[in-house]
């Protein structure tokens, strides 16, 4: 959309420049041709060029009247196309945004088992980064248009609206979605976003931003999923650097976002299963001969979290492994299961 707006912008220039010419060009006729003073060829021109029907200041000579047909003439294609392209560019402007909207519904549409962001503040503006650097789908639910200016050169699919009313949430392709982040700076209307989204997909996954502990309970008996109190996160990590600090820096250091410097990664068992049928354990994966990796933690099928498996540790459907490497270990642990 912004090529049809440097288009009209550059129509209207050429459109602009060709009125101030022909004004010079009818002034400067008129006082040579005619005689006239600069005031009485300036109005000539501006009657002659806007056609109101004024009579002349002096009597015409046969050279003014050529003068002034051809003026005339040169006057109504410009002026038209000047009015035309004038006329078309104030109507783009009241339909530009209609259309863009449009044209982002229509990717929207397409999109199957992607992300729903409400809201592109502190917290929304983070998880937003954190996605495209997995390039992960995703669209984001705003209802100030300013924030949506802000971020629309990146074409990051968006919907205008309120994430508290279903049919945004439905335009945001909700029924679709994997996961939703309601990341509204309100509790209250976070608690409304995850009712209404938990309604309308009772398989979506559903985090949501806490300001208040006394939130936290409110928001799980909705159905979220997961509940993040963004400050209790910060003040727990700050102490933290008092009591284990090399610890902290540590953990820290291990980059979770990005393609090239990657430390942990976690696979879903089904995907090792795919790879080699053999597998039933922890050993059989043999992930620190192959790639170097070390695997730090096991997911069972019940959503249960196991630090450190022993290594004869079953291999469970819907299970996850969690791993830790270096960088270049990590690409090679993509490349071979190819998770990305």
């Amino acid at each position: 959309m912004n090529t049809f707006v440097r288009i009209f912008r550059s129509r209207i220039y050429t459109a602009v420049a060709l009125l101030v010419l022909l004004l010079l060009i009818g002034v400067i006729g008129f006082k040579y041709v005619s005689q006239y003073s600069w005031i009485d060829a300036l109005y000539m021109t501006v009657i002659t060029i806007t056609t109101v029907g004024f009579g002349e200041v002096y009597p015409l000579d046969p050279a003014s009247k050529i003068f002034t047909m051809l003026l005339i003439l040169t006057s109504i294609i410009i002026v038209g196309y000047a009015l035309t392209v004038i006329t078309e560019y104030i109507l783009s402007r009241n339909n530009l945004e209609e259309l863009k909207q449009k044209k982002m519904q229509k990717t929207i549409d397409a999109l199957t088992n992607h992300i729903i962001i409400c809201g592109y503040g502190r917290n929304g503006k983070q998880a937003a980064k954190k996605l495209l650097a997995y390039n992960k789908p995703f669209v984001v639910i705003e209802k100030d248009k300013e924030v949506i200016d802000k971020f629309e050169t990146y074409e990051v699919p968006f919907v205008l609206g309120n994430a508290n009313e279903d049919e945004t949430l439905l335009e945001a392709g909700i029924e679709r979605a994997e996961t939703l982040i309601s990341a509204l700076p309100n509790d209250a209307d976070n608690l409304f976003v995850v009712l209404s989204a938990r309604q309308i997909n009772a398989t979506l996954r559903i985090i949501s931003r806490a300001s208040e502990e006394t939130s936290y309970k409110k928001l799980k008996f909705a159905g979220a999923n997961n509940v993040i109190l963004p400050d209790r996160i910060g003040g727990d990590h700050m102490a933290s650097l008092v009591v284990v600090p090399d610890l902290i820096e540590f953990i820290d250091n291990l980059n979770i976002v990005g393609s090239s410097n990657i430390n942990i990664e976690e696979i879903a068992v089904e995907k090792l299963y795919d790879t080699n049928t053999s597998i039933k354990t922890i050993k059989d994966l043999d992930l620190r001969k192959r790639t170097g990796c070390n695997v730090i933690g096991y997911k069972n099928g019940k959503g249960e979290y196991i630090v450190n498996p022993e290594a004869e540790r079953k291999l469970e459907a819907n299970a996850k492994v969690i791993v830790l490497g270096r960088p270049e270990q990590i690409k090679e642990l993509n490349a071979i299961y190819n998770l990305h």
